[in-house]
């Protein structure tokens, strides 16, 4: 595993948005990984999985700036050392793909009172191959069905803070486009649903991103000995 410069970590305190010039005194999570890591400037470090690096890019483009530091400042050294095998990357695609169906999906479809929806996607088996995921798809054609309505701007940000949008970067390696189309879509429905109706979506918000942070760390873990991941 890489040595992590730890006096170079003690210096980040803050995280930006986007990418950015090595000289300019700002750098996204990803930046902060390779900075760290006393590699060259760059947001797709060589020491880390490009599964767990995409996404962190996109949610880290998502999150507003108090929110990025405190949840993804946390997760850049754990990222160090991450970049293993291609069949632990297929496993990290495949992690992300069943967070965002059986934990994600089923979040907002609970805030919206669709809790038999949320109950058969989160009580489905495992998505760990193409056919899972396939099986999923009519509960989050039912889901969406049930839950469409008028579209509301707040709601998709919501939905993205929460990384929906990272999940999707993380597992197109492994994802079919059109199971993955009626996951993304039934989540964004459910939001706008909820927020048409006056529901707070900040709850469901900070529980998904406390999740995200845990599925973060649990993809690093992915390949490493206990020591290595403790």
């Amino acid at each position: 595993m890489p040595a992590i410069h730890t006096d170079r970590l003690a210096a980040i305190t803050t995280l930006a948005i986007g990418s950015h010039e090595a000289d300019s005194a700002k750098m996204c999570a990803m930046e902060a990984v390779a900075y760290i890591a006393g590699e060259p400037w760059s947001d797709a470090p060589a020491c880390a999985s490009p599964v767990i690096a995409a996404f962190v890019r996109r949610w880290n483009d998502a999150l507003p700036s108090a929110d990025r530091t405190r949840l993804l400042l946390p997760l850049v050294p754990e990222i160090v050392g991450t970049r293993t095998t291609g069949a632990d990357d297929v496993t990290r695609a495949w992690m992300a793909t069943d967070w965002l169906v059986r934990t994600h999906v089923p979040a907002w479809l609970t805030l919206a009172g669709m809790s038999d929806h949320a109950a058969a996607l989160a009580g489905c088996d495992p998505v760990t191959s193409g056919e899972a995921l396939r099986q999923a798809v009519p509960l989050c054609e039912s889901a969406e069905s049930a839950a469409r309505s008028a579209a509301r701007s707040a709601a998709r940000s919501a939905a993205e803070y929460a990384a929906m949008s990272a999940a999707w970067d993380a597992a197109l390696s492994v994802a079919e486009s059109v199971a993955w189309d009626a996951a993304l879509s039934v989540a964004e429905s459910v939001a706008r649903h909820a927020a048409e109706h006056g529901t707070d979506l900040a709850p469901t918000v900070a529980m998904l991103q406390a999740s995200a942070q845990d599925l973060v760390r649990r993809m690093c873990a992915v390949g490493r000995s206990p020591e290595e991941a403790s």
